[in-house]
């Protein structure tokens, strides 16, 4: 992600470690005739070293990012994982970043193949994203990543802007893993990235300032509602949102459940229920309602509605999922605790 044109960077001095793999992994093969890590990665263009100036970078950043214009820096993943490509994806998709700009590391090829796929750079070594690369994107088993983080230590600077994806990893505990003035934000995205319609929130470290919460937001805008938020309020998002995924895929298939129970064909009936859930979202959220005003507008006296609503009551499912975000950020929580 540094200037094109200057001199090739040091050789890595160590290969990534096997549990670097991300947690979010695919089982099976890699995709068939993919070439292998090493090898695409030595195609990168060579960066230039860390000498520029940080502010007018990142504002060069900010501004190609603001106009969808492709940002003029290269991105790292290291972690090679669903979310890794789900965030990956939005960003080439919306042309923030031109696929052969991103670099990403992983142990094996098993899921690097898939960024291969997307014409990204890939390679085993997570040193050499850190060399290759300023805005890094770490997206590893939580677990694995203070071992991760004391492997690339060596080669941070101040021109890098980590960003963490790992759930339950906290700011003051990234700082104190990576060196002092390492410019660290923490990220908690959910999986619809991947359509470009997740929903994000970050918050950033002592030594990350405005303009790179600036940069990291409007490029992350191409993933979908990117907001910056207090840390005490991502382990919340990991409730409501990273785990509210499967929450609404276990309404969604329990409403189109219900349309079977009555007679109608099972696909029919997940279509109808997925475009209810797209349409209704799109409705609250561009026209600003609360959920009770628009539940009010469907309810008619004696109609459909208020007697199916008489029943999701009688089931407690308002109980229930307000028991669900709960439970989901406690154990957030007990996570970062650890």
């Amino acid at each position: 992600m540094c200037s094109e044109g200057a001199g090739a960077p040091a050789p890595p001095t160590r290969l990534a470690s096997s549990t670097a793999q991300s947690g979010m992994g695919r089982g099976g093969a890699c995709c068939p005739n993919s070439q292998s890590a090493r090898t695409r990665s030595e195609r990168l263009s060579p960066g230039a070293g860390a000498g520029h100036g940080r502010g007018l970078s990142v504002a060069r950043m900010a501004a190609a990012a603001a106009t969808s214009g492709p940002v003029p820096r290269r991105v790292g993943f290291v972690g090679a994982g669903r979310m890794a490509e789900a965030i990956a994806q939005g960003l080439i998709r919306a042309g923030k970043v031109e696929a052969q700009h991103v670099l990403v590391s992983a142990p094996t090829d098993r899921n690097l193949c898939h960024f291969q796929v997307l014409g990204c750079q890939t390679t085993h070594s997570n040193q050499e994203v850190l060399r290759r690369c300023s805005l890094i994107f770490f997206a590893t088993k939580p677990h694995i990543l203070p071992a991760v983080l004391a492997e690339v230590a060596p080669v941070v600077t101040t021109e890098h802007i980590l960003v963490s994806v790992a759930a339950g990893v906290s700011l003051s505990t990234l700082e104190e893993l990576l060196p002092p003035a390492a410019q660290v934000l923490r990220l908690s995205p959910n999986l619809p990235c991947v359509v470009q319609e997740g929903a994000i929130v970050m918050a950033r470290g002592r030594h990350a300032g405005s303009s790179e919460a600036k940069l990291l937001q409007t490029l992350l805008e191409a993933c979908g509602q990117c907001e910056e938020v207090p840390e005490a309020y991502v382990d919340i998002h990991t409730g409501i949102s990273g785990s509210g995924v499967a929450f609404v895929c276990a309404f969604s298939e329990a409403l189109a459940e219900g349309a079977v129970k009555m007679g109608m064909p099972s696909g029919l009936a997940h279509r109808i229920a997925a475009q209810t859930l797209l349409g209704t979202a799109k409705m609250l959220l561009q026209k600003g309602q609360h959920p009770a005003q628009l539940r009010t507008d469907v309810c008619t006296p004696g109609g459909t509605t208020i007697y199916g609503l008489h029943a999701l009551e009688q089931g407690g499912l308002r109980a229930a999922t307000m028991s669900a975000v709960e439970a989901a950020t406690r154990r957030a929580k007990e996570l970062s605790r650890k």
